[in-house]
C-alpha cells in the first residue's frame, strides 16, 4: 500500500526545461563552449551536474559555474509552468491523505519564486531543497519522518530520480513530463513508467493506491483484447503533411490519433482526436490500411493495438494548437516528412500512400 509520495520538482511538477536549457547555453557561451540544441541538452543533462559540466567546461570551477547560472535562472524562471495534471494529482494526494514530500536540486529561492505562481508549496509535508545529489539525502528523509519503504514512492523524470528511489530501497515511477528521453529512463529500470501525473493518479486509484506492477499478480488487470485506434496523415492545400513528435513514442515523429471510445464510430474517434490534439477539423478522410502494432520497444509501455490508418485533409485557414500529448509539429513535404526519425507505423503509412501515389492533395 502507498501511503507517502515523494516528488521530484523540475520536469515532475513544473516545467522550467525551457529556462535551464537557455540559462546553461548561456553559461556555456560565456565559457567560450557552444551552445547546445534542446536535443542535445536532453541528451546530455544530468544529475549530480558535475559530471555535465565537467564534460563540456572542465577549466571553469563548478562554484564559478553554478553563480552564472542562476543569475541567468532567476531572470527567466518566470517563463515555468506547472505541468499538465500535477495539481490535479497533489490535490488527489491530499483528498487521500498521502504523506507528500519534495526532494529537489532546485535552490530554495528559486523554489519560492516559482510557488508565488502555483502555491505547490502548500502540498508538502516538508521540501528537501537545493539537494544535489539526491541519494546522500534519501535515507535522511526516510528516516526522520519514519516512512516504510514498502509504503513510499518516488516519481521523477530522471534517471538520477530513480537511482535515488532504489538507493533508498523505495517504489520509483519515471514520467515522460520531463529531461530525460524514454531510452534513458529504461535505463535506470524504473518500477513504472507513465506518460504524465494523470496516468499515475489512475492507477493509483483503480489499485487503491496497492503498488501492483507484476503482470503474474492476480490482483492486476489485464488486457485481454487489443486497444483500436484511429490516425491519420493529414495533409493541406500546400501539399504537405503533418508529423507530430510525442514522448510515450520515444520522442519519435508520427501522426496525431488516440483510442477510440466505447460506442465511438470510428469516423467520430478520428475527427475527435485529431481536434484534442492538434485543433485542426478535417475532410476527405480516406480508410488507407489496418497495422497490428504488438509489443512495440517505441512505445513507453506493453501495449498490444489495432491501428486504423486513414489519410484527412485539413480545412483552410487552421492553426496548429497541441495539447499536452505532444511536443512539437512541423507541416513537410511527404519527402522531407520521410526523412525524419519516424516511428515504424507511421513509416509504414507514409510509404503506403506514396506508392500508391492516388491521393491528390500530395504533390
Amino acid at each position: 500500500m502507498i501511503r507517502n509520495l515523494i516528488f521530484d520538482w523540475s520536469g515532475t511538477l513544473v516545467d522550467d526545461l525551457p529556462a535551464v536549457w537557455e540559462a546553461s547555453n548561456r553559461v556555456f557561451v560565456r565559457a567560450g563552449v557552444p551552445a547546445l540544441t534542446l536535443e542535445e541538452f536532453r541528451a546530455e543533462f544530468c544529475l549530480p551536474f558535475k559530471p555535465f559540466y565537467d564534460r563540456y567546461v572542465p577549466r571553469v570551477a563548478l562554484a564559478e559555474l553554478e553563480e552564472w547560472f542562476h543569475a541567468y535562472f532567476r531572470e527567466i524562471q518566470h517563463t515555468a509552468r506547472e505541468l499538465p495534471h500535477a495539481r490535479a494529482f497533489l490535490e488527489f494526494c491530499r483528498k487521500h491523505q498521502i504523506r507528500s514530500f519534495l526532494l529537489s536540486t532546485l535552490r530554495p529561492d528559486h523554489f519560492q519564486v516559482q510557488c508565488r505562481e502555483n502555491g505547490f508549496n502548500h502540498f508538502f509535508e516538508e521540501t528537501y531543497l537545493g539537494v544535489l545529489d539526491k541519494r546522500v539525502k534519501i535515507a535522511e528523509l526516510l528516516q526522520t519522518h519514519r516512512l516504510k519503504p514498502e509504503e513510499t514512492l518516488f516519481v521523477g523524470d530522471m534517471q538520477h530520480d530513480i537511482d535515488t528511489a532504489r538507493h533508498g530501497g523505495i517504489h520509483s515511477c519515471a514520467v515522460l513530463t520531463g529531461y530525460n528521453r524514454l531510452a534513458q529512463l529504461r535505463q535506470s529500470e524504473p518500477d513504472m513508467i507513465v506518460e504524465n501525473l494523470g496516468e499515475l493518479r489512475q492507477f493509483l486509484d483503480e489499485h487503491q493506491f496497492r503498488w501492483v506492477t507484476d503482470p503474474a499478480d492476480s490482483a492486476t488487470p489485464k488486457r485481454v483484447f487489443p486497444i483500436a485506434t484511429v490516425g491519420a496523415l493529414i495533409g493541406n492545400s500546400a501539399g504537405q503533411v503533418l508529423m507530430v513528435r510525442t514522448q510515450k513514442w520515444s520522442d519519435l515523429w508520427g501522426i496525431p490519433g488516440g483510442k477510440i471510445k466505447w460506442g465511438e464510430p470510428s469516423l467520430d474517434a478520428l475527427r475527435r482526436e485529431i481536434m484534442e490534439e492538434t485543433g485542426l477539423e478535417i475532410e476527405r478522410i480516406r480508410f488507407v490500411m489496418v497495422q497490428d502494432c504488438i509489443g512495440s520497444r517505441e512505445f513507453y509501455r506493453e501495449a498490444h493495438f489495432v491501428l486504423l490508418n486513414y489519410t484527412a485533409m485539413a480545412r483552410d485557414g487552421q492553426r496548429v494548437v497541441l495539447n499536452d500529448e505532444a511536443r512539437e509539429f512541423r507541416w513537410l513535404a511527404p519527402g522531407e516528412a520521410a526523412q525524419l526519425p519516424l516511428n515504424q507505423p507511421t513509416r509504414t503509412l507514409l510509404e503506403t500512400v506514396l506508392a500508391a501515389k492516388d491521393t491528390p492533395w500530395i504533390k
